[in-house]
C-alpha cells in the first residue's frame, strides 16, 4: 500500500512539472529580440530574405540598440532595394558608434544613388578622413555638379581624371560644367574625350554638335548632328529643327527645307517651322516658295500681320510695278493690323539707302 501511494504522489509530482513547463512555453520568452533575431538569420540562410527581414523587423521592436539587429536589418532592407530604410538604418548604426571605412562608404553610396548630393559631400569628407586611400572624387564632383556648384564640380572632377582615367562620365561632366557656364570652347575639347572613351554615347555626340552651332561653327555643327543619328540618336522633332537648320546655315536648302517639311507632315499647322521654312525660301530670294508657307500660316490665323507683311515683301522683291504695287498694299494692311511692323518697314527703308 506504501510503495502504491509513493508512486501515485512521484505520478502527481511530475504532472505538476510538467503542467508548469508547458504554462512556461505559452509565455512570450523575456529574450524576444534574440529569438526573432534567429528566427530571422534562420530565413535568411535558408534563402527566404522577405521573411527574415519581418523577423528582424521584430527583433529591433524589442531591442532598438542592438548592433546586431541592426546591422542584419540594414543588410536585409538593402537587399530588398528598400534603400531608404537601409540608409535610416546604416546611418543609425554610424551614431551607435559603428565608424568603419566599409560602412561609410556603403552610406555614401546609397546617398549618391538616392542623389541626395549634400549628404555624398559630407559622408565622402568623412570616408576619406577613415581612410584617405578611397577614391571619393567621382562621387563629389558629380553630386556638386547636379549642384550646379561648377567651381567645386571642376575641382573634384579634374581630380577623379586622374584616378580613374576611362570613366568618361568624368570629361562629359567637366564638358557639361563649362557648357552650363557657356564657356563653350573650353567644352568642346572635353566633350571629344568623353566621346573617345565612350563612342556609343550619341546624345553626347549631339549635344557637341548644338556646342558647335552655339559657337556658329556651323560645318561641325552639322557634323556631329549627323553622326549622332548614325550611332542611334532618335531622330525626333526637336532633333529634325536642328539638323534643319544647321542644314540651313551651311547654305544647303533643300536639305535643310526636307527636314522641316518632315516635321510639318506630324505637326501641320506648327507656326514656327511654317515661319523657319518660308524665311529660308525669302533668304534665298525663291519668293513664290516662301509665299506659300507664309499662305499657310495665314490659314491658320487669318490676323497674323507679320506673315501678311512678309508676303507683302516677297511682292516687292519680285519686282515689276503690279507686283511692287501689290506688295505695298498688303504691308500697309499688315501695318494696320499691328503698327510694330511700321519700324520693320522703316529699318527695311533704311536698309535701301
Amino acid at each position: 500500500m506504501l510503495k502504491i501511494f509513493i508512486t501515485t504522489c512521484m505520478l502527481l509530482s511530475g504532472s505538476l512539472v510538467y503542467s508548469q513547463t508547458a504554462v512556461h512555453t505559452i509565455v512570450v520568452p523575456v529574450d524576444s529580440a534574440d529569438f526573432f533575431l534567429q528566427k530571422g538569420l534562420t530565413e535568411k540562410q535558408n534563402g527566404r530574405r522577405m521573411e527574415s527581414l519581418k523577423n528582424f523587423e521584430k527583433a529591433v521592436r524589442y531591442d532598438s540598440s542592438s548592433k546586431s539587429i541592426i546591422t542584419e536589418l540594414a543588410s536585409a532592407y538593402h537587399d530588398l532595394r528598400k534603400y531608404n530604410n537601409a540608409l535610416v538604418m546604416y546611418k543609425r548604426l554610424i551614431e551607435m558608434g559603428e565608424e568603419t571605412p566599409a560602412l561609410y562608404k556603403q552610406v555614401l553610396q546609397l546617398c549618391f544613388q538616392m542623389k541626395q548630393n549634400e549628404e555624398v559631400v559630407k559622408f565622402a569628407s568623412r570616408l576619406k578622413k577613415l581612410d584617405p586611400s578611397e577614391k571619393i572624387s567621382f562621387y563629389v564632383g558629380k553630386a556638386n555638379y547636379e549642384m550646379e556648384n561648377y567651381g567645386d564640380a571642376l575641382k573634384a572632377l579634374n581630380e577623379a581624371a586622374k584616378e580613374d582615367p576611362a570613366n568618361a562620365e568624368i570629361p562629359y561632366m567637366i564638358a557639361r560644367s563649362y557648357a552650363d557656364m557657356m564657356n563653350y570652347k573650353l567644352a568642346v575639347p572635353f566633350f571629344k574625350k568623353a566621346i573617345e572613351l565612350d563612342p556609343k554615347q550619341s546624345y553626347w555626340v549631339y549635344e557637341l554638335g548644338l556646342i558647335c552651332y552655339a559657337m556658329h561653327d556651323d560645318k561641325n555643327a552639322l557634323k556631329y548632328i549627323l553622326e549622332a543619328a548614325d550611332k542611334g540618336h532618335r531622330r525626333d522633332n526637336e532633333y529634325l529643327e536642328n539638323l534643319a537648320i544647321a542644314y540651313l546655315n551651311v547654305g544647303q536648302l533643300d536639305s535643310g527645307v526636307a527636314m522641316l517639311n518632315e516635321i510639318l507632315k506630324k505637326r501641320p499647322s506648327d507656326m514656327n517651322i511654317l515661319n523657319m521654312v518660308a524665311e529660308a525660301f525669302y533668304y534665298k530670294a525663291k519668293y513664290d516658295q516662301a509665299m506659300e508657307y507664309w499662305d499657310r500660316v495665314l490659314e491658320y490665323d487669318k490676323e497674323n500681320a507679320t506673315a501678311l507683311y512678309m508676303i507683302g515683301m516677297c511682292y516687292q522683291k519680285k519686282g515689276g510695278r503690279e507686283n511692287t504695287d501689290k506688295g505695298i498694299t498688303l504691308c500697309d494692311k499688315a501695318i494696320e493690323l499691328d503698327p510694330s511692323l511700321a519700324n520693320l518697314k522703316q529699318k527695311k527703308m533704311m536698309a535701301g539707302l
